[in-house]
């Protein structure tokens, strides 16, 4: 079993109401025994280092999540641009561009949408889609 199909798993085993549920009752049974332990460091100590280790390893399970979700959607996108007669292939290779030239270009998409184009080639852009 590879990680991502393990962390696929687990992701949708954590997310589910009967997984609430049950951190829900183990949360209620743990203050319940609080007075039984007298409210000790030890008491205390159980759910926190508990709910620590939970916590860090449930935000590498998220973001292994969420990339693999982020690679589906722009691969889906990939392909409605390709496919699209209109659609600027050039597109598609996004993911290459740096924060600046990323910036830029949705400032030009901005511009595009409120008709405020300084861009001829996005001006031939902005008849065709209008067309």
């Amino acid at each position: 079993m590879t990680f991502a199909r393990f962390a696929q798993g687990l992701s949708q085993w954590a997310g589910s109401p009967k997984t609430f549920m049950a951190a829900l009752v183990v949360i209620c049974i743990w203050a319940a025994t609080g007075p039984y332990f007298n409210y000790n460091d030890t008491w205390q100590l159980i759910i926190n280092t508990s709910t620590t280790i939970i916590t860090f390893l449930m935000v590498f399970l998220i973001q292994n999540t969420q990339n693999r979700d982020t690679d589906i959607l722009h691969l889906k996108i990939d392909e409605l641009l390709r496919a699209t007669k209109d659609a600027q292939n050039a597109l598609l290779s996004l993911d290459n561009l740096d924060q600046d030239e990323l910036h830029e270009l949705r400032k030009k998409y901005k511009a595009l949408g409120t008709g405020e184009v300084n861009d001829p080639a996005l001006a031939n852009e902005q008849e065709n889609i209008a067309s």
